[in-house]
């Protein structure tokens, strides 16, 4: 149809209801037909004269780069590595012992039908036959990343991997390593870690019954999208942030862990969707009483700052110290509750990436990377000489107790009450006080 032809545009429009009567709409149209054909020639290599744009090849010798890597951290029988163990504690943030064994684990992992992100893994052959990329050269790649901070590409003369293959290797890394260790590295303490912890605790700071030290922490989130800056941006910090809710003790181990609040929110928001009193409120949490200055406590508790609530379950500081004892505990509170704080110093200058502000778009991917940063924490720590008893993992179950739903709303609102007592926590904070000023 020629759109100068008016006998045919007059016969089109007689027939086709939908056909616009004005003529320039008409000619309009139909130079966009000609213009989207002319698009899908160009797309399917027509006669358009443009440049084609085409994806540059970049030969990379991986297997080189394998085999330079193995000379110089991990060596074999024949010799051994060009830099010593110290050299890989700094780099690698851990010893060689643990690395090899996360790959290992990471290799043999044979639960069916194995994920994805453990085959990733495996070594396979490509389309060509050429083998891919080696397990260790793509933990390597993920380590480095957690550890330096730096853009996925950044290792890529060294290591001779893609920015693409990096990416993909730190997120297929996070998946692994939380399937493999959450239940071990990232979980709720025990009875037997409860007395453990009321030791270290009392011989250190001298405080019966404190399981830790509990505060949180803000991520910044660089490339957050436009359409979240209401939920996660506040005054204070360039950049939205996403809040960490930790508690650790004086090991610096990291008990408890709740990941993903916008940053908008304080910390009083972040505890009143924190799964940390879960376990206390469905009744199934250790019994681990506890006697100070005389009276038998069955919670422990945790040091907080001011910003946190007048529960049970926390002991604060005064404000003003009006007495000598008040003085006392207010100088062993507030250094006692600096485990937390430590913590935070020490996962931040181990693990750069959670130190610089963030730069994947998804949160989920953020979650990842901040709980397996977590996780390796641990994991070094119980590498370095921190007990974990994995006897005592599930020593704790759930009591097989049968409840209708009126009596599941009454033990809630019984344990509730318990959990916001402010009588608990006043009495509670006086007996820490006599026993501080009796035994020190």
């Amino acid at each position: 149809m020629d759109p100068n032809n008016h006998d045919d545009y007059d016969t089109y429009d007689h027939y086709d209801v939908y056909f616009q009567s004005d003529y320039d709409r008409f000619t309009q149209d139909y130079e966009a037909y000609e213009h989207f054909v002319a698009l899908c020639e160009q797309e399917v290599g027509g006669s358009s004269s443009a440049p084609k744009r085409r994806r540059t090849y970049i030969p990379r010798e991986r297997e080189s780069a394998e085999q330079r890597l193995l000379e110089d951290y991990f060596g074999n029988d024949e010799f051994e590595p060009k830099y010593p163990e110290e050299k890989f504690r700094r780099r690698y943030r851990m010893s060689s012992t643990l690395f090899n064994k996360i790959v290992n684990n990471i290799l043999s992992y044979d639960v069916e039908p194995i994920p994805e992100y453990f085959t990733y893994f495996k070594p396979r052959y490509d389309a060509t036959g050429r083998l891919s990329i080696g397990p260790i050269l793509k933990c390597t790649s993920a380590i480095r990343q957690l550890a330096y901070g730096t853009a996925p590409d950044a290792f890529d003369e060294y290591l001779q991997i893609a920015e693409r293959t990096s990416r993909e290797c730190l997120d297929n890394f996070t998946k692994c390593i939380h399937v493999l260790y959450v239940e071990k590295f990232l979980r709720k303490p025990t009875a037997a870690d409860i007395e453990k912890t009321y030791q270290l605790h009392e011989q250190k700071h001298g405080l019966p019954g404190m399981l830790g030290s509990i505060d949180c922490m803000h991520w910044d989130w660089r490339n957050c999208p436009k359409a979240l800056h209401g939920q996660f941006k506040r005054r204070d910090h360039k950049y939205p942030t996403i809040m960490l809710e930790a508690v650790a003790d004086q090991r610096l181990w990291i008990w408890h862990a709740y990941f993903g609040v916008p940053g908008a929110n304080n910390d009083l928001n972040v505890l009143y969707g924190s799964p940390l009193f879960d376990d206390e409120l469905a009744d199934t949490a250790p019994e681990c009483p506890f006697v100070v200055n005389g009276h038998t406590y069955r919670k422990c508790y945790y040091l907080a700052d001011g910003i946190y609530p007048a529960w049970s379950t926390f002991v604060k500081t005064f404000p003003v110290a009006r007495d000598e004892k008040s003085l006392k505990f207010k100088r062993v509170q507030e250094a006692a509750r600096k485990d937390i704080e430590r913590a935070f110093g020490v996962l931040q200058g181990r693990w750069g990436i959670i130190r610089q502000p963030a730069r994947p778009y998804q949160i989920n991917t953020l979650k990842r990377i901040m709980y397996c940063c977590i996780m390796l924490h641990n994991m070094i720590l119980d590498d370095e000489g921190f007990e974990v008893n994995m006897r005592d993992l599930f020593v704790n179950p759930a009591p097989n107790i049968q409840r209708d739903w009126v009596e599941r709303c009454d033990l809630h609102i019984r344990k509730s009450k318990e959990l916001r007592d402010r009588k608990t926590h006043i009495d509670l904070r006086q007996d820490l006080v006599e026993h501080l000023s009796n035994n020190h």
